[in-house]
């Protein structure tokens, strides 16, 4: 009887191990093998033919000596700065808003997430042809020629607008399927002891909804980081404010694929990396002061 139990426990850990292994298999070869070879090649010198010589940490003194290196990692914390708060802030809004019984809420919600289904080129495209300084229709309607894609003092800004248009159906559908977890009996005992709409949403929605909060806080944050491609089409290679503009993952791209030194533009992946680590250990660690995971 026993051996039997033995061969089915060992059956089933087989078919276990069967069914991980795809994934398992997927992240070896699609996420860890690449950053181990970056992390070796950002130690590297490359040479033609894709042949590379180890030279030590001269990359990383290289990148961290350059004033350039320091702008790109200043204006992708600024970015975050701009889109991360004031993104989740609407998308919370906008869930809430949903959340209401309103005529119609499926199409509004429909509308909302339609930005992520559209490709980034082309939402980049019609933002910068709103942008226009000359023929733009924001300048149109706010009666005042604002060079939103050539001014280095706004530049990031207009770059944070495009991304948080793009992102904050995504953010509000995750916060609506929070928001629809709640159970109603909070708010009706709340409506009992006489508690107002601003009072349930501080002590009953915020608390309620914090989990969903943090993941999109963590995903938004980690995206932010990484932004590339929406600078890349808002702001041409030969626009003056091209250095009040690129990120981290813009460096990257200029040395890697441009001037082809493709060991120090590993050097900037492993620090976007870091970077990336480091926000996300201290939003672990902040979670615990203000996420509620109670029921």
């Amino acid at each position: 009887m026993k051996k039997k139990k033995n061969r089915l426990a060992k059956s089933e850990s087989m078919w276990g191990y069967i069914l991980v292994a795809p994934t398992i298999i997927g992240l070896l070869v699609l996420n860890f093998y690449p950053f181990i070879d970056t992390l070796k090649l950002s130690f590297a010198k490359t040479l033609p033919f894709g042949l590379y010589k180890m030279q030590g940490i001269d990359n990383y003194v290289k990148m961290f000596s350059d004033p350039e290196f320091w702008k790109a990692t200043w204006n992708t914390i600024y970015f975050c700065i701009l889109t991360v708060p004031l993104g989740i802030f609407l998308a919370l809004v906008v869930a809430i808003m949903l959340n209401a019984k309103i005529k119609g809420r499926t199409a509004f919600r429909a509308i909302f997430f339609l930005p992520m289904i559209v490709a980034p080129a082309a939402v980049a495209m019609v933002w910068k042809w709103m942008f226009n300084t000359e023929y733009g229709i924001i300048n149109t309607i706010i009666g005042h020629n604002v060079n939103w894609v050539t001014d280095p003092k706004i530049i990031m800004i207009t770059c944070a607008i495009v991304a948080i248009w793009s992102a904050i159906g995504y953010d509000a559908v995750l916060l609506l399927s929070g928001l629809q977890n709640i159970s109603k009996s909070y708010y009706e005992a709340a409506s009992l002891d006489g508690a107002t709409k601003l009072q349930q949403f501080f002590h009953i929605t915020l608390p309620m909804v914090s989990p969903t909060l943090f993941v999109v806080m963590i995903t938004r944050l980690m995206a932010s980081l990484k932004v590339y491609d929406l600078i890349y089409m808002i702001v041409e290679e030969a626009n003056p404010v091209i250095n009040d503009a690129q990120s981290l993952m813009y460096l990257f791209y200029r040395e890697s694929f441009i001037a082809g030194n493709k060991g120090l533009g590993s050097a900037i992946v492993i620090w976007t990396v870091l970077l990336i680590g480091i926000v996300t250990i201290v939003q672990f660690w902040g979670q615990k002061k203000w996420v509620n995971y109670e029921v």
